[in-house]
């Protein structure tokens, strides 16, 4: 990957980007021009680099001679001599290469016609599980606003790891008793190819003084495009597929290779990656691999990934979320709140509040939105942040009440999370629930569903109904079949995991759902229930799973469905957490 030199525009210059910069030596050969003095209705970004700009000239690493004089050619000298790295070669970097914070790739050209994108550098720090500042970053991103779609680029959608099969994988190395390690990929996005013709303003703060009014051609993304994503998942899916891994047919970030008594399983999320294997040479040669490709940091056993804290052991894995429990309380003022032991008392009195006294909506929402982050790994509290993201549009004293009564039952459970134990087995069950015209706006009743496999919580869920049911029969029968189809998603995934399964049971308290579900006959009483909700009829015929009943007192998913007691949530967190 090679730092990309600056090229000129015949064109008028996009008057948008800034041209006020320190002198620094000139690092190519061209011949200078006049630059363009901006129109005046047209609207410039100056300020936008006010607070970002490098303050001090970057020292000239050349010596004098090593420039050639100015040829009309434009051609680059570049001494073989001096180098900064293999693919980083000194007479084409702007700045100090030893600071590692200009990394483009781009080569000479004249566009015709084009969108200029601006620039701008991000200072941030980078933080470890506890907090602590391990390193100060400083990163040139493009101003990709700019871009026009059809223009600048087509695709932006990248496949992004859920979480459920993420906690999948991670169950799956518990069952199997074994460490998964990560890696990170440095600059990830820098190494993405990109297929559409995008110009890019010189970095604020090195800009040459000599040719202010030349641009960089990107041959590969820079973090800020919109297709930077997409066009770094698409080479890292390359590179590995060309080495002999298969992808997962349903999961696409998932890709496996397999041996004749061993797998090697890696799991992407961006520029993260977690792998693992039954054989720990496998994951040197990985390691090595991905070395020889990218510049990236080996992390060794993983203990922190997307925000969740996880303990392995030999006993198994432990995942939660207790540091940024405390981040929480203490950004929104609720570190010396008073706990409490449930996140919502029965019974539900929620409701619109017409009447009531008017909050704060961003800090509403604030609050909301950092709840629905934490329950990644506290189910206990998926209903109650559900219910209370209802009202959001309109949120009144009630709502921000229930809400603080949440963070104040975090306050007495910081450390709660997900217990992977190893010898539990791996056997897939589920179990699915929900309440009649629990919203007391509209009426609809809350679907509430959950997956273990070998009593392992992978996946559940909490969400209202899209329609009204006239009945409880028929609020439990959309429930199954949204729990079916949760089941089937995962069955697909274990299959990449070599794991076969029929026959999957789903237990549901309602017998005349059960009863529907099991007879493929139309009768007048389920006529008017939507045609998607029958899908699970075929597969309860074709074996692919089983519905059987279980009493009210053992059913896990009231945790998803209304709000519980004391006794009652200790009862379903020791058996489903």
């Amino acid at each position: 990957m090679q730092i990309g030199t600056l090229l000129l525009i015949k064109d008028k210059f996009d008057p948008r980007i800034p041209t006020k910069t320190q002198h620094i030596p000139p690092l190519i050969n061209a011949t200078p021009i006049t630059q363009v003095t901006p129109e005046p209705d047209q609207p410039t970004n100056s300020e936008d680099f006010s607070q970002t700009t490098v303050s001090e000239p970057a020292p000239n690493l050349l010596p004098d001679s090593s420039v050639s004089e100015a040829s009309t050619s434009g051609q680059v000298y570049q001494p073989s001599a001096l180098r900064w790295t293999k693919d980083h070669p000194i007479d084409q970097v702007l700045g100090n290469p030893s600071s590692g914070v200009l990394k483009l790739d781009a080569n000479l050209v004249t566009p015709q016609k084009r969108t200029i994108i601006g620039s701008k550098w991000i200072f941030r720090n980078k933080l470890d599980e506890i907090g602590t500042i391990i390193r100060n970053k400083a990163l040139l991103v493009a101003q990709g606003y700019w871009q026009e779609e059809g223009i600048d680029y087509d695709e932006t959608f990248a496949s992004i790891a859920r979480l459920e099969a993420i906690r999948l994988f991670l169950a799956f190395a518990a069952h199997m008793n074994f460490k998964v390690f990560q890696m990170d990929i440095k600059n990830a996005f820098l190494n993405g190819k990109l297929n559409e013709e995008v110009y890019v303003a010189q970095p604020p703060g090195f800009v040459d003084p000599k040719f202010p009014d030349h641009v960089y051609k990107l041959n590969k993304a820079l973090y800020g495009l919109k297709q930077a994503p997409r066009a770094w998942y698409d080479t890292l899916s390359t590179f590995l597929l060309s080495k002999g891994f298969v992808r997962g047919k349903i999961d696409s970030t998932l890709f496996l290779k397999k041996y004749p008594k061993h797998i090697l399983l890696v799991q992407i999320y961006v520029d993260d990656i977690i792998f693992r294997s039954t054989n720990p040479k496998l994951c040197e040669k990985f390691e090595l691999l991905m070395k020889s490709e990218y510049k990236m940091s080996m992390m060794g056993e993983l203990t922190f990934f997307l925000g969740l804290q996880i303990k392995q052991s030999k006993k198994g894995i432990f995942i939660n979320q207790g540091k940024y429990v405390h981040e929480m309380l203490k950004k929104f003022d609720l570190t010396s709140c008073t706990p409490m032991k449930t996140p919502m008392a029965p019974p539900l009195s929620l409701d619109k509040d017409s009447k009531g006294k008017p909050v704060d909506v961003t800090l509403y929402r604030g609050m909301i939105g950092s709840l629905l982050y934490l329950t990644a790994s506290r189910p206990d509290i998926m209903y109650s942040t559900c219910l209370c993201a209802r009202y959001q549009a309109e949120p009144k004293k009630s709502h921000l009440t229930a809400v603080k009564r949440i963070f104040r039952y975090l306050k007495g459970t910081p450390n709660l999370g997900l217990w992977y134990s190893k010898d539990s087995g791996f056997d897939l069950t589920a179990y699915s629930d929900s309440d009649f015209a629990g919203c007391k706006i509209d009426r609809k009743s809350t679907t509430g569903g959950c997956h273990l496999l070998g009593g392992k919580l992978v996946s559940w869920t909490s969400k209202k109904q899209n329609s009204v049911s006239t009945s409880t029969t028929k609020a439990e029968y959309v429930a199954e079949g949204i729990c079916c189809a949760q089941v089937l998603w995962l069955r697909n995934q274990l299959q990449d995991y070599d794991i076969q399964l029929s026959k999957i049971p789903i237990y549901c308290d309602n017998t005349s759902a059960i009863a529907i579900a099991n007879n493929p006959v139309l009768h007048s009483k389920t006529k008017h229930i939507e045609v998607r909700y029958h899908f699970i009829r075929d597969h309860v015929m074709n074996g692919d799973i089983e519905l059987h009943f279980v009493p009210t007192e053992y059913q896990l998913v009231d945790l998803f469905t209304k709000p519980l007691d004391l006794t009652r949530m200790k009862f379903i967190r020791t058996n489903s957490c």
